[in-house]
């Protein structure tokens, strides 16, 4: 074998190697930096926070995919193109995350111009820290923020809104309850994005989750799931 065969094979293993770390760096900057400290999460949350943007660096977004953003009820659908019988959609749920936490991650989503972004979250923002109407209403407000900064970076990009999902603790009952109205209303002084009132169907005559959705009154089990899958089917099977 002469000496520009054996270049010629160099190039062919070497050259990939460079491009997909040079793709790497050239990405890295659209992910919060390790050092971020996201107030609204707890502790667990904190960390859980970090892992999962590191495994989203490894296995970025690609161009025109659907991405469903959000907290541990979205990531907890895991494969939700296997769900729903469509190709292309990104689970961008990670547990334990706020509001404050997805504003922070919003450079992928806008960088790889998605065909859709069905959002939810919430929950732990109501979950971690003692709630008064002002800060409900500033949960609902960074709601807003997410889908609006969404709306104008990529405005192509056709969104959802996904209400709060009741849980079985009474005492949060009546904060998902005027969370899920300011969505509703911001949403509807908005021509950036749509609601999907989630909330309806997995809610009891007592305002609390339907026991038969839930493993521990929060988090869906796999009934759930179908329940939310078979409400959204007609929408997702329309973009």
């Amino acid at each position: 074998m002469h000496n520009t065969d054996y270049l010629k094979i160099l190039l062919l293993i070497v050259f990939p190697i460079t491009l997909l770390s040079q793709n790497n760096l050239t990405i890295n900057h659209l992910y919060p930096k390790n050092d971020l400290i996201i107030k609204s999460q707890d502790d667990w949350g904190k960390k859980n926070y970090k892992k999962v943007i590191e495994e989203f660096k490894e296995k970025p977004l690609n161009l025109n995919d659907i991405v469903f953003l959000g907290n541990s009820i979205t990531a907890g659908g895991n494969d939700w193109s296997e769900r729903l019988n469509i190709p292309n959609i990104k689970n961008r749920g990670i547990g334990g995350d706020t509001t404050d936490g997805v504003i922070a991650r919003l450079d992928e989503i806008i960088y790889f111009k998605p065909r859709a972004v069905f959002l939810l979250i919430g929950i732990n923002d109501l979950w971690n820290n003692p709630q008064t109407d002002s800060s409900i209403k500033r949960i609902g407000n960074n709601i807003h923020k997410i889908a609006t900064h969404i709306s104008q970076k990529s405005p192509k990009t056709i969104i959802y809104v996904q209400t709060v999902l009741p849980v079985k603790k009474e005492i949060y009952k009546n904060q998902i309850i005027s969370l899920n109205q300011i969505i509703k209303n911001n949403a509807s002084n908005s021509k950036s994005y749509s609601v999907i009132d989630l909330y309806s169907i997995f809610v009891n005559d007592s305002g609390l989750i339907i026991d038969e959705l839930s493993y521990d009154g929060v988090h869906l089990n796999e009934k759930g799931y179908d329940h939310w899958v078979k409400f959204i089917k007609p929408i997702l099977d329309q973009l």
